[in-house]
């Protein structure tokens, strides 16, 4: 199962966050992957192994689609 994540996409994570919301939008893209919780605005940073692999979903932003 193969899920493609682009720059400013909003994603699903398997876990909620302590905030209580598991949606998340993708701020940097690289080795490591940056995510903002999308409910309180806390950042974190993740591998991207660790990334994919608690990834539950990718809504595709409408940004990327055009």
């Amino acid at each position: 199962m193969n899920k493609e994540f682009n720059l400013y996409d909003e994603v699903i994570m398997r876990k909620p966050h302590a905030c209580g919301t598991n949606l998340w939008s993708i701020t940097r893209v690289g080795v490591d992957v940056k995510i903002k919780c999308n409910n309180c605005g806390r950042e974190i940073m993740m591998d991207r192994i660790e990334f994919t692999r608690k990834l539950k979903k990718v809504i595709k932003n409408e940004k990327t689609e055009n």
